[in-house]
């Protein structure tokens, strides 16, 4: 947990994240034998893989001894994250695992008067009401395979209490959740009639599970995750998101679910978003693999659109084979579009699995769960992408730079555009149907708006780069309240400008990259016959010109200068010149470097905007722009560090420039010109 200090909460939240859900907090079975600081020994019969299944929980008031540096301190450590999250503008989610626990669950960390899970059971009862288990009456634990460990030592159970899965013989197999015992909400699944509930009066398993919901929130947890809900009655989650939100109305209520028809009762049942993965993560996951039009996706949305608000959108969790890995798609890039489509469809949130925005492949074998294209949650391990993301950054390669800096974009305008965040929302495919100028086997378009302000956003699912025209139809200019004319646009994922009529059934016409996909802003009161953005035809080198950009800020910070006054930036080695009060010193030019490699770490992203040249924000000069420049202006932003109008190609993020190298300085005392020579690594 301690991993997780000031400059790694703040690297996660410029990606453009605004809730981290940590898996695994609450203690649960592994075959580290912790028994020195009073917490069980597990047996490891009953324990899959060497770190367990952070979904056994071997005591829901506890924190997982393998996150904390100091064991006797784990609480404290979490409370410290959660504040550290907390301050760097986030929020926490953690898991809630109410169906099932682990088999030896015990709690040692229960508050006063909590009275444990199965203490008071009637084990001679298959069941009863009161019961916090099931019970397989008078027959010992026996699965289909051993129950010895390394040492012949043998794990005993008896009686057998029913396996998590809904299996409530005494013989599970080794495909089972074999490691959890399922827990009692009042229903009794093998009852004459085949199962009946007993909700009144209000089960014993209900007000426990409901206390340690209201522990985990008095933490400052700020949200759940609840695992496998439906494996749990609909009457409790209503009884218990009614008693959460009452004494904590800010929680959100996540739900792992995978029926389709079931989504509308568990909205009613008090939950905020729940997995889409029966659904849209299905049908993304298709059309990535080119198995499915990507026109499919209409479908996907329309189904849940009275509550599509409430639904989670994800390309990768924990239970899901990785994108990079060959049980997907083998490359992360070509599911860029999907995540363009999942961050900008609606306004509902979406999930990034760690590692994903890095393309981790997930293809280890790491030990219980093998070559399975998922990172394991069974084992002791190191991902890759992660450690190299998060500890050892210069090693990440270029690839997954690159990928790193498409997410960090994606996310940033999905977090940062209100059409996004509030607009509306308009989808385009049902009047572009295949022609020469569009095949919506593979692209995907659709208009947000806000006001003004209006996105559109075209993908395309394949290898190819295809020119397209796309059609906005009348009903839209109705429904979205759009005036017609002539707008300047600006592509944010590449800076790059265009004018365009818009108009009632007109095409809007674009090239489309591979794997790729542009999202056009215009502003529709920004209109003017005469708009004509000054482009040129450059062979910029975008990664120099990007440090141009911050070199010139650090010089304008440290010297209180103003920009460059001369500028040759080339791939090989670049000059730039400036005019200061005075010479600077060798320690002034050795922290020039320094700082130029700090932001470069940083890995600050590379926006744009076009604003009206009569309209700008705080402190952008125009005076060195040409006289004949349009009234639009393209505005580039590095973070928060440099604002500035400029025509030419970029960088998506500062990690993509490569480390700054000065060789050397000149000063000309006369003029008071510094000249400074650099490269890129």
């Amino acid at each position: 947990m301690n991993d997780f200090d000031e400059a790694t909460l703040q690297r996660i939240q410029k990606l453009g994240v605004s809730h981290i859900w940590f898996t695994g907090i609450i203690r649960h079975a592994s075959q580290t034998d912790y028994s020195a600081y009073g917490i069980p020994k597990q047996h490891s019969a009953v324990v899959k893989g060497k770190a367990g299944s952070p979904y056994a929980i071997t005591d829901y008031y506890d924190v997982a001894p393998d996150l904390a540096v100091n064991v006797e301190r784990r609480m404290d450590e979490f409370k410290a994250l959660v504040k550290r999250v907390h301050q760097c503008g986030m929020k926490v989610i953690i898991d809630f695992v109410p169906n099932h626990v682990a088999r030896q669950y015990l709690s040692v960390a229960k508050p006063n008067g909590v009275v444990d899970l199965g203490a008071e059971d009637d084990k001679n009862l298959h069941f009863s009401a009161n019961n916090n288990f099931y019970y397989c009456w008078g027959k010992p634990f026996e699965p289909s395979f051993s129950l010895a460990d390394s040492a012949g030592n043998i794990y005993h159970e008896q009686p057998a209490k029913a396996t998590g899965n809904d299996r409530f013989d005494n013989h599970p197999g080794i495909n089972d959740w074999y490691e959890t015992v399922k827990l009692n909400y009042g229903i009794d699944y093998c009852d004459a009639g085949g199962r009946s509930e007993h909700f009144s009066p209000v089960p014993n398993t209900w007000k426990k599970m409901v206390d340690i919901l209201l522990f985990w929130a008095e933490t400052g947890v700020d949200g759940f995750r609840c695992d496998m809900v439906e494996m749990v009655p609909t009457a409790f989650w209503k009884y218990a998101t009614a008693i959460l939100k009452d004494n904590y109305p800010q929680t959100i209520v996540i739900g792992e679910v995978y029926d389709p028809s079931q989504y509308r009762t568990y909205v009613q049942s008090g939950f905020d978003y729940l997995y889409d993965k029966v659904g849209m993560y299905d049908c993304l996951k298709s059309v990535v693999r080119q198995e499915c039009n990507a026109s499919a996706i209409t479908y996907q949305w329309q189904s849940l659109d009275d509550i599509g608000q409430h639904m989670l959108y994800f390309l990768e969790n924990h239970d899901e084979q990785r994108i990079a890995s060959s049980f997907f798609c083998g490359d992360a890039q070509r599911a860029i579009p999907a995540l363009i489509v999942s961050a900008l469809l609606q306004g509902n949130p979406m999930l990034i699995y760690a590692g994903q925005e890095f393309g981790e492949p997930g293809m280890d074998n790491e030990g219980f769960s093998g070559v399975d294209g998922r990172t394991t949650i069974f084992d002791y391990w190191t991902v890759g992408t992660i450690y190299r993301g998060y500890f050892h950054r210069d090693q990440l390669s270029v690839n997954e730079n690159d990928i790193y800096a498409q997410y960090q974009h994606i996310l940033r305008i999905a977090k940062g555009e209100r059409a996004v965040g509030e607009g509306l929302f308009f989808d385009l495919m049902y009047v572009n149907p295949l022609s020469h100028k569009f095949n919506p086997t593979k692209h995907f378009a659709f208009l947000r708006k806000w006001q003004d302000e209006l996105l559109l956003v075209v993908v395309n699912f394949s290898g190819d780069t295809d020119n397209v025209q796309v059609n906005i139809p009348g009903h839209a200019f109705d429904y979205l309240q759009l005036p017609e004319g002539r707008f300047a646009a600006i592509d944010l994922l590449t800076g790059e400008t265009t004018i365009e009529r818009v108009q009632r059934d007109g095409c809007f016409p674009m090239t489309l990259n591979p794997y790729s996909g542009r999202i056009y802003k215009l502003k529709t009161k920004m209109k003017d016959d005469e708009l004509l953005p000054c482009l040129h035809n450059k062979d910029e080198f975008p990664p120099a010109h990007t440090a141009e950009h911050l070199l010139n800020q650090v010089m304008v910070r440290m010297f209180d200068c103003d920009r460059s006054t001369n500028a040759h930036v080339e791939r090989k080695k670049s000059k730039i010149s400036y005019i200061l009060d005075r010479k600077p010193s060798r320690q002034d030019e050795k922290e020039i470097e320094q700082r130029m490699n700090e932001l470069i770490e940083e890995d600050l992203p590379v926006t744009y905007e076009l604003v009206d040249r009569y309209d700008l924000p705080e402190g952008i000069d125009l005076s060195r722009v040409p006289d004949d420049y349009s009234n639009m202006v393209r505005i580039v932003r590095i973070g928060d560090f440099d604002t500035c109008p400029c025509i030419g190609k970029h960088v998506r993020s500062t990690a993509q420039i490569g480390k700054f190298v000065m060789l050397g300085t000149n000063w000309d005392e006369e003029t008071r010109t510094f000249r400074v020579r650099f490269k890129l690594v």
